[in-house]
């Protein structure tokens, strides 16, 4: 009896994903091979010393295309994290950051360390150690490779790299523009802790204010009083689904690690959270119902399903069970090719990771403008134009003798912080970047997903930028 096949890899589904929206075009196959290959990989293995005594620490960095510079992708610590996982999550920040035009090739990092088994101290130990062996290969900077943080990391490991990065490049006027998602009091931007998680619903949001797409689902159209499932309340899951719960949704169940809570009259997100932080589990919360295995609340009927913890968490195995509506992938990769293909064919609408989650780059990319113009977003602008509206106001009092409250002074004639500049660019990112794919995706019969039509995008995109730069030598 021959062996069954094993399913395919993390790396290998996104390139099933790649292959499927490459098959529309009429790109030479050996570009094509160039866009979805990895084009370097950096394996490291380093010593820290603990209390407990030496270890060795693997860790992987993984430019995967060099058609934009730097290239651009977060650093995940994970005790699982393996190479391929990391080829997968770089190539998916070069389709990320092409989807929603940012400047970037995709990279990703990954170190292979369970952060609660290590002190804070020896985690300081391990990223600068990590950073001193990218720069050792001129793999990291402000015109190569810019890091950002993931899964397991988070503003202090991105502050470690930075210093480590200034030490080793004394002088270099914008060495802080060598990794991103930093402290805003060393060199980060507002509002970039939530940019993931507000992305998710802006995206989400755009998607369901489609009158037709909704029609097609059986659902109204807008967010408000959509029934909505949340996997992982991590950074992503918790700012999207308290952003959702601002916008109209009814949370009914959020899933973490060691367990599901349901209830079916909305479940306050804040106070999730709270619970979590104040008893290490969300389980037990009052008013709610525990779930367990924790899988079971993917399993719920609801409108949206987000995913936002890990990759392959919708399977061949559960697809079938899936009862939403709606599937928006908060985490990068949670729906393997089985998995899509079942949804698909039941007529769930899959709003892809490589369009849901761009916010995190979406931001990124603008804390690196800031790094590199040495300037806070608002600082030039913002006094003038509160004059400017002042200025408007007085004139409409004298026209039409009404005057304004202070309050209404205030409110009305407010110049623009960085907070509402950062939020301004990523809702105008999101919207414009859903549009572009679901115009590809209406336009031509033979993609027949979102996902399909975002590769298909992305590939348009980088492939254009070869032809244009053309070969060395």
């Amino acid at each position: 009896m021959p062996p069954s096949k094993s399913p395919p890899t993390f790396f290998e589904t996104v390139n099933i994903h790649f292959e499927k929206a490459a098959a529309l075009t009429d790109f030479p196959r050996g570009l094509l091979d160039q866009i979805k290959a990895c084009n370097a990989v950096y394996a490291v293995q380093f010593p820290i010393r603990t209390e407990r005594g030496y270890e060795v620490i693997s860790g992987w960095r993984v430019q995967h295309s060099h058609h934009r510079l730097p290239v651009k992708g977060g650093i995940r610590y994970a005790p699982e994290v393996n190479e391929d996982e990391v080829k997968a999550l770089a190539a998916l920040m070069t389709y990320k950051c092409a989807v929603v035009d940012v400047p970037f090739g995709g990279a990703k990092g990954g170190v292979k360390v369970d952060t609660r088994k290590y002190s804070a101290q020896e985690l300081e130990q391990i990223t600068r150690r990590y950073t001193a062996e990218l720069i050792k290969k001129n793999f990291i900077g402000p015109g190569v490779d810019v890091p950002a943080p993931d899964y397991g990391t988070g503003p202090r490991e991105m502050a470690w790299i930075a210093d480590t990065y200034s030490a080793f490049n004394p002088g270099q006027i914008d060495a802080l523009a060598c990794v991103t998602g930093k402290p805003v009091t060393q060199g980060g931007i507002r509002g970039r802790i939530e940019a993931t998680g507000r992305g998710v619903h802006f995206g989400l949001r755009e998607a369901c204010d489609q009158a037709e797409d909704m029609k097609a689902l059986g659902l109204s159209r807008g967010l408000e009083g959509k029934r909505l499932v949340i996997q992982g309340l991590g950074n992503v899951g918790y700012h999207t689904a308290k952003f959702c719960q601002e916008g109209g949704c009814v949370v009914i169940a959020v899933a973490e690690r060691d367990g599901a809570i349901f209830c079916s009259k909305g479940l306050d997100v804040e106070a999730v959270a709270r619970h979590l932080k104040e008893t290490g589990s969300i389980l037990n919360f009052p008013g709610a119902k525990n779930l367990l295995p924790t899988s079971a609340a993917l399993e719920l009927e609801c409108d949206i399903l987000i995913p936002a913890a890990l990759e392959n968490q919708l399977t061949g195995e559960n697809a079938a069970r899936i009862q939403a509506k709606i599937v928006g992938e908060g985490a990068n990769g949670p729906t393997t090719a089985e998995a899509e293909k079942i949804l698909l064919e039941k007529g769930v609408l899959i709003i892809p990771d490589i369009y849901l989650n761009a916010g995190g780059v979406t931001v990124s990319y603008f804390e690196w403008v800031k790094n590199l113009s040495h300037v806070r977003f608002g600082r030039v602008g913002k006094r003038y134009e509160e004059a400017a509206l002042d200025r408007m106001l007085t004139a409409i009092e004298k026209a039409t003798g009404r005057l304004f409250s202070e309050e209404e002074r205030r409110r009305i004639a407010r110049g623009a912080d960085e907070t509402d500049l950062v939020n301004s660019g990523l809702e105008e990112t999101m919207i414009g970047a859903y549009h572009q794919i679901r115009d590809l995706w209406k336009r031509d019969a033979r993609t027949q997903d979102l996902r399909t039509a975002a590769f298909l995008n992305t590939i348009n995109k980088i492939a254009r930028s070869y032809l244009e730069l053309g070969i060395f030598p």
